[in-house]
Formats: structure tokens, sequence, C-alpha cells
């Protein structure tokens, strides 16, 4: 677990928060990783419970409050040291508040720290905060897959930041 009491947008609204990055522990939290999702997401781009059990996933914590969720799968066949970012979510009353940015951060240090030389995501191409927040971060779109998402369809971005 990482904790701090600087690493939150830097505003004097949350300077003084306490920043913390949980991994959530399966079974016992798989119950509140789908009721997280539900907030946040709309019935097409919601992960099953199957989903959450197939990655490793890690809280967002403001002043011990949950207010934000991802999930990553450590290991993709015929990728070796590639780190997928299956899902990102912060609620919606904190979002555009630099909470996204600050959990973006988190996620690059945590594929360093872990000896990741590769991240891949995908994005919905309607979801231009998202893909601007990952060009910010040094994420490059390399590819789309057509038909990814359903209500409403759309194309997948694939992005990627290659670790150094």
């Amino acid at each position: 677990m990482h904790v701090s009491k600087r690493a939150v947008p830097a505003n004097s609204e949350h300077e003084s928060m306490e920043t913390q990055f949980r991994k959530a522990v399966l079974p016992g939290e798989l119950r509140s990783l789908v009721a997280f999702d539900r907030r946040i997401f709309s019935n097409a781009d919601r992960f099953g419970v199957t989903d959450w059990k197939h990655c490793e996933s890690y809280w967002l914590l403001i002043d011990a409050g949950k207010i934000g969720c991802c999930a990553f799968q450590t290991k993709i066949p015929g990728r070796p040291r590639s780190l997928y970012i299956a899902t990102t979510g912060i609620l919606p009353r904190f979002q555009r508040m630099g909470f996204g940015n600050l959990f973006k951060s988190w996620q690059i240090a945590y594929a360093r720290r872990h000896g990741f030389a590769r991240i891949v995501t995908h994005t919905r191409q309607h979801n231009a905060a998202m893909i601007a927040l990952n060009e910010k971060h040094g994420f490059k779109a390399i590819g789309t897959v057509p038909r990814y998402y359903r209500e409403p369809p759309d194309l997948a971005v694939i992005m990627e930041l290659l670790l150094k």
C-alpha cells in the first residue's frame, strides 16, 4: 500500500487530503468492486464478476473513502513484461478534479516498480477525456478495434506507453 499526503492534485481544497492506493482483496471485496463499477459506467462498459476475478485491482482512496478503482492484467499471453490496464474509473463527483491524472501517474509508477516494459489499454474512440489523459502521460494510439464497445457502438483506440 502506498500512502501520501502530498500526492493529491495541487490546489488548496485537496492539499491536506490523505491519498492511498490499496490493492483490492478478493474474494472479500468482489461485491464492492462490482457495486463501485455500477456507479461509474453504463451497463455496456461495466466489468462482470468474472472480469474482476481475472484482474489485479486497486482502489484510489482519499481520506479513506473510495473514489476510484482500476484493474490490471499482469500476464498477457505472448506479451511478457506488458501490463494491460483493463479499466480505470473515478466516481463522477470527483471527475475533472485532477484525480484521474493522479491515478494515471500511479499506474505508470506501479508498472515501472514491477518491471513492466510496456502498458497497453483500450479506450472508447469517443472518450476524448481519457484519450487526452493517456496522451498527456505519453501514451500513443497504436491501432483501433472496430465494434469493440456496444451500447452505444464505438470502436476502441488501443493506446500504448513504452517504459524506459
